[in-house]
């Protein structure tokens, strides 16, 4: 809590080069960009970093394949790049998986024309992942024996790339970046509107902690507000070329269904993409695509009931699944760009494509749209964006994106090997923790690996089954802005998508990370979060 009572005192001291609304991940690369670059920038989420879209996608970062049935070959084509890049920025982390898509009898298109079309996207994808491959019904089958290939017309495998951790975790990242070249960001403050007047706008904010009101300066307002930029326009008198319209995607996470590392790829029965995704010792289903008019959105009975009508029809498992297989749900609302104020359009087929709109006369931005697979380039446009508006960056060249150079990587691995580090990883985790701590964390890693040489304990599993350790808590307390306990279980780490909450509830360590993460506080932040829980039964 140290980190952010610390930044709140700093928010309404002086006059900011920009300020940017919103800490999912349009908002987070813009800061981590800007900040880099000299930027003075101070970003505020009215919720939790990465707290609503960006922590409910597939987990996936992929060059968007289904955009070739549009014709929209362009989209496709920056979008791979934009993969591509991503892969060789972030090795660790975005990885590459094969897809082994099922085509149905009486899909629109036959099976061998749609894998034609997986050809073109590796084409199209510089051929920087493996081949695609036609698959008969048959080799679907020997390949993976939980699809029911009874009414298969064949299909075919092929590639793009996935999030090892999970999406919030990778959104957080590009916020701890920009903290660490002195941008000031809180989460739980909450714009409540802004005024520009000679030359500065002024932002009143609200604590949604403390209730407390600040006032931020700067010269340039970003508005990164997700599915909520419009809503925040019409508070501020922004006219903009685009609006948003909203696509609701929602996932159930049950145990795991195959021991299988691919990505299990089908057309549902309203024909759009269904995904089986593995999620380490669960698997992840879904999703939904229904369009909605607010930006709010949740899980319905009929959303958990076409997906677990869907999985039970195209996979071959031992019993059906069912709504007490559920362990977590995530839901998600897309937004999607249509220009014009009374445009038209057919939302299924919008893509997830951004657009930034600029006032220059205001000195403002609004972004619409978006996708995890773009974050560098939009991060790039603001950086040019910003300039152009007269705010200088010292460091304007400068590469703010990527994983710490190989010579610090090697040196973190060098040291885990002497400590014998990997011997210390827990029997129920399949990754070495050599691995797992430099995915995480970096190089920010070889400061655990100093805390476990001084203290062996530090090295201990404080949750069962939850993957951390004591150090990567303490960390986690003093750098990473917990500030509910859910920030660290759903959002830091995905504890709460793999453990049902009842047993993190009675696990016998979670009190012992509270204490670890709040001090004092522990008693408090542990009775509000199983407070919250109970809320979310009764709303359910």
């Amino acid at each position: 809590m140290k980190l952010r009572n610390n930044n709140l005192d700093k928010l309404g001291n002086g006059v900011y080069d920009v300020l940017i609304l919103g800490g999912g991940i349009n908002g987070a690369v813009a800061a981590a960009s800007l900040a880099a670059k000299g930027a003075k920038v101070a970003l505020i989420d009215k919720g939790d970093f990465a707290g609503e879209t960006s922590s409910n996608s597939s987990n996936l970062a992929w060059g968007g394949i289904k955009y070739l049935e549009s014709y929209e070959f362009l989209l496709v084509n920056k979008l791979c790049q934009s993969r591509n890049h991503l892969m060789r920025s972030y090795p660790s982390t975005v990885k590459e998986v094969r897809f082994l898509t099922t085509i149905q009898k009486g899909f629109r298109y036959p099976p061998f024309f749609v894998f034609l079309g997986s050809i073109l996207y590796w084409f199209i994808g510089r051929f920087f992942t493996q081949a695609p491959k036609y698959l008969s019904a048959g080799m679907l089958k020997r390949r993976e024996s939980v699809i029911d290939t009874s009414s298969v017309a064949g299909g075919f495998e092929y590639s793009d790339c996935y999030l090892y951790d999970n999406d919030a975790r990778f959104v957080f990242n590009f916020i701890r970046s920009a903290l660490s070249y002195d941008c000031v960001a809180a989460n739980y403050v909450e714009s409540l509107g802004s005024e520009r007047a000679n030359g500065i706008w002024s932002t009143v904010a609200r604590d949604n902690i403390s209730g407390e009101i600040i006032t931020i300066e700067s010269k340039v307002l970003i508005n990164a507000c997700g599915p909520y930029v419009d809503q925040h326009n019409q508070m501020t008198q922004q006219n903009t070329e685009h609006r948003h319209l909203f696509s609701k995607g929602a996932h159930l996470i049950v145990d795991r269904i195959t021991d299988s590392t691919r990505v299990l790829a089908f057309f549902a029965s309203d024909g759009r993409l269904f995904f089986v995704i593995p999620m380490g010792p669960k698997t992840c289903i879904g999703t939904t695509d229904t369009q909605i008019e607010s930006p709010h959105a949740s899980v319905s009975d009929e959303d958990r009931q076409f997906i677990l009508d869907n999985a039970n029809t195209l996979l071959r498992l031992d019993r059906p699944l069912t709504t007490d297989d559920i362990i977590a749900e995530r839901c998600g609302v897309r937004p999607l760009a249509l220009k014009g104020e009374d445009g038209v359009a057919d939302w299924v087929k919008l893509s997830r494509k951004h657009v930034i709109d600029i006032n220059n006369q205001d000195q403002h931005l609004s972004i619409f749209g978006g996708k995890l697979t773009d974050c560098i380039n939009v991060g790039d446009e603001v950086a040019d964006i910003v300039t152009d508006l007269g705010i200088k960056l010292p460091y304007a060249d400068k590469i703010w994106y990527g994983e710490a150079d190989d010579a610090i990587k090697q040196e973190f691995v060098h040291q885990a090997r002497l400590m014998g580090l990997d011997a210390m990883t827990s029997p129920s985790s399949s990754e070495p923790l050599t691995q797992r701590l430099w995915r995480r964390y970096g190089a920010n890693a070889i400061a655990m690996l100093e805390a476990i040489r001084k203290d062996p304990a530090s090295a201990q599993l404080l949750i069962e089954n939850a993957e951390y350790l004591r150090c990567e808590l303490e960390h986690t307390a003093e750098h990473e802005m917990i500030t509910k306990l859910e920030d660290f279980l759903r959002r830091r780490s995905k504890i709460e998508l793999v453990i049902p909450r009842e047993d993190i509830i009675n696990a016998p360590g979670l009190y012992k990370a509270c204490k670890i993460l709040f001090a004092d506080q522990a008693d408090a932040k542990l009775q509000e979060y199983v407070d919250s829980l109970q809320v979310q039964n009764e709303a359910a």
